[in-house]
This record gives structure tokens, sequence and C-alpha cells, in this order.
């Protein structure tokens, strides 16, 4: 099996984890930018931010044999704080970037004036610079927050089949999949889906653009959760071509829409001495002080 996890916060797990994600298939992964967990006060905290997920997070993926790309934008949860917002004008700079493979993650979370802004203004650079576009959909008021957003995608220069919706369940899914957009699925221990859950979902609305991630962020959550997907769905009487699919053909059109998805780590396994596609690169420098 092998697996590609379009969606992981990477940053806030332990190289541990990348291990045992190796070992259980995963081969590559994207990071969308996101929220830490408490409000950023400055621009340069989210340069310092951005500057890890394209430098320390590929270098520390790629010594466990995976491919790390990621996602850069303003997420919905700070898309209206005045101390967040003129990162706005530091993204096109970021979306030039080899490993960027999308803007995102952007969207909805209180569906406000000033997420319709942020969320109009982001959908706008995807276009001019050529990237598909991740979309964070609401938690709370789901199937309003889904139309909200296919709104805004339809008013937008960026054409639907270049849209990632993610977090999407079975209140949203028929309509996600009727709008043209790919379909992106959040499996968690006890909140957003689950496998069997998203096992059911598989069956009644077919593999064909979905993607399924574990998003794996500070919370309570599981980066195995792709792979549990996968044994769930062959359980459940899928075919190994359905797995992989979902778990990794899919991912990889989405994000080759970007024209930069670059698998060379995927095909290398894990050298903790250094990755062969590291060789040659200089290593990090350890900050002072550790």
């Amino acid at each position: 099996m092998r697996i590609f996890d379009p969606h992981i916060h990477m940053t806030s797990r332990t190289t541990d984890d990348y291990e045992a994600m190796h070992a259980a298939g995963v081969r590559a992964v994207v990071e969308p930018a996101f929220w830490l967990g408490q409000p950023r006060t400055s621009v340069a905290s989210f340069v310092d931010y951005f500057d890890a997920l394209l430098g320390w997070e590929p270098f520390r993926a790629a010594q466990y044999g995976i491919a790390h790309h990621c996602t850069i934008g303003l997420n919905p949860k700070e898309a209206g704080d005045p101390r967040c917002t003129p990162v706005l004008e530091e993204l096109p700079r970021y979306l030039v970037k080899d490993r960027v493979v999308a803007v995102g993650e952007i969207g909805y979370d209180a569906m406000t004036p000033a997420e319709d802004n942020a969320l109009e203004h982001q959908l706008q650079l995807a276009a001019d610079h050529a990237l598909p576009a991740l979309v964070h959909t609401p938690h709370r008021d789901k199937l309003a927050g889904l139309h909200r957003t296919l709104d805004a995608v339809r008013h937008s220069a960026l054409p639907v089949e270049r849209v990632l919706l993610d977090h999407l369940n079975e209140t949203t899914v028929a309509a996600a999949k009727d709008s043209g957009c790919w379909l992106g699925f959040s499996v968690y221990p006890d909140t957003k889906m689950d496998e069997r859950r998203m096992v059911a979902v598989l069956r009644e609305y077919g593999p064909q653009r979905v993607l399924v991630n574990s998003a794996a962020d500070w919370g309570r959550s599981d980066p195995l959760k792709t792979a549990k997907v996968g044994h769930a769905m062959l359980a459940a009487g899928f075919t190994d071509d359905d797995v992989d699919l979902v778990l990794w053909r899919n991912p990889v059109a989405f994000y080759s829409l970007s024209g930069r998805l670059a698998l060379k780590a995927a095909a290398t396994g894990p050298t903790h001495e250094g990755n062969s596609i590291l060789r040659g690169a200089p290593v990090p420098p350890v900050p002072a002080g550790r």
C-alpha cells in the first residue's frame, strides 16, 4: 500500500511519527499552512513559519524517505485578525517557490466578511500563480459554509476543478461532488470522519476525485489514519486499485495541477544519516544554544 497524505501538519509531529508513517506506507505528504493554536502577533511569525515549511520540514521528512510539499496561505481562523492580515502582501513571494503546490489552507471558520475578503483575495492569488487551492470548510454549520464557499469559488477566476474542498462529511459530500471540485476528508480519532464512515461515503459516492487525509495536528489525532482507511477499505471489499486511487493517484493528480510535485524522495528509504536526495545539500544549522 503506497500512501500520499494530502493534508498533514507535520510541524506538530515528532520524527517518530515520520518513521511510523514510512513503515505504514506513507511516501509523500503535503503540509498546509495553518493556525498554530494561539494567536500570532505579527507577520514576522508567519514568515518564520513559512520558511520552516519550505526548509526544515522537507529536510526532516526526507530523512525518513518521505517527499514533503506544502501549501501557503492565511488560514480562516486568523483572517479577521488585523495583526495577521498584512501577511496577504507577503504571500506572492512564497507562492513562486518550488515546493509550494497550492494556496491553502484558506476558506471559512466563522463565516465573517473578513473571511470573505481573505478567501476572495487568495483564490485570486491561486489563479494568478496557476496554483490549485486547498479550501477549509468550516467545522460548524457545515452545509451553509460549503454553499458560501462554493459561491466564492464560482465568483473567482479559479476553475472549480482546481479546488480541493476539505473537511467534508456526510452532510456536505453530495453538494461538493456536484460542484466539480475535488473532495477531501479528514479522519480523526474523535472528530470529523472515522474509518467506518469514510468507507460508507466511498461506497455511496465512489472513489473518484476523493482524497483522504489524517490532518494530524497538535490536538488528538493520528498520522496513520490514512493507512487505517486503506485497510478498512480492503476489509469492506474495495480492491487494491480502489485503495491506490484514493490514497495515492488522486492526491498525485490534484497536486500535479501545480506543475511542481516532485516525488523523488518517495522512491528512497529512510536514512537517518541523510537521505540520498539530500547528499550534497547543506545541513540546516543548529540554532545557538541547542
